[in-house]
């Protein structure tokens, strides 16, 4: 294998997540009793779910949503019984008249107003026109690239490389030499074939050498990479085609919750009255923002 390592694309996330704390909340059940969503407890009377089980899978960390429900249903379901228990003892105990609770109420409440506002705020402007729009401008702004198709030979020494070489300069086959004695098992099994690749794809050396190549060419000299040593042929080069719209369609629609975000907070401070004070009560001055470090000059050779 010898594309370069490349980093997980991070998680875009939506501007409110990152402008609001986090709430743990259990999701609501469904309404009404759909079909497939059996009782699968009762508690002093009390129907519990399958919907409930799976809200509350939910709410568990990533590792353990992404399991088989199966897997964790005994202890789900013995948590939402303790939790139908919890709930009636708590109201017997009239805890939703204390002032604490009401206190936290009122908290969550402003909370979900938060979150429901800013979303759908953004869902009126990250619309599928909106997507299709950044699409078509992001890909019309991409710089042209070119991808090659090739083939190589890996293998672990400089001695080994360069008889692989002299072999070739014989006639022999690029192909058989490639599913006989490349180290590379992958692609040595299909006769040394990458397919199509982009110079972003591959390891530094081996692709300057590659896109170097002619259509039909073979590297003169051993390619070392971290891999080993290569032998590369091109086998054809064309123009890439940009990624789909279904490939960037996340991406796309991070940057334009991004951009919603910030003008609806842009908006609403123009509009709004807003006064700042220090810790002590005492009134803030503002001050003005940094203007920029001026560039460095460059250097003349």
């Amino acid at each position: 294998m010898i594309r370069s390592p490349r980093g997980l694309r991070a998680a875009l996330m939506l501007a409110l997540v990152a402008a609001a704390p986090a709430f743990a909340q259990t999701p609501p059940a469904p309404a009404g009793k759909p079909a497939g969503d059996p009782v699968v407890a009762t508690v002093n009377g009390q129907q519990v779910r399958l919907s409930e089980i799976h809200a509350a899978q939910a709410t568990l960390p990533q590792q353990y949503r992404a399991l088989p429900l199966d897997r964790i249903y005994p202890a789900l379901l013995e948590r939402v019984i303790d939790g139908k228990l919890q709930i009636a003892e708590a109201r017997k105990a009239k805890v939703q008249d204390t002032e604490g609770y009401k206190k936290r109420l009122a908290a969550l409440e402003e909370q979900l107003l938060q979150e429901q506002f800013v979303l759908q705020e953004i869902e009126k402007k990250v619309t599928p026109q909106a997507l299709k729009d950044a699409y078509n401008k992001k890909v019309r702004d991409l710089p042209p690239e070119e991808e090659i198709k090739a083939r190589h030979i890996l293998v672990a020494d400089e001695a080994a490389a360069k008889a692989v070489i002299e072999d070739l300069k014989k006639g022999g086959d690029f192909e058989k030499i490639a599913k006989d004695k490349s180290t590379d098992k992958a692609s040595g099994a299909q006769g040394g074939d990458l397919g199509w690749f982009k110079k972003a794809d591959m390891v530094k050396e081996f692709a300057e050498a590659a896109f170097l190549l002619k259509k039909g060419e073979t590297t003169t000299a051993p390619v070392k990479s971290q891999f080993g040593y290569h032998i590369i042929r091109l086998d054809d080069r064309r123009a890439a085609q940009p990624p789909s719209m279904e490939e960037m369609e996340e991406e796309l629609r991070a940057e334009l919750s991004r951009e919603a975000y910030g003008q609806l907070m842009e908006g609403l401070r123009k509009s709004a009255k807003v006064e700042k004070f220090n810790m002590d009560g005492s009134k803030m001055e503002e001050k003005p923002p940094t203007p920029p470090a001026p560039p460095a000059p460059s250097e003349k050779k």
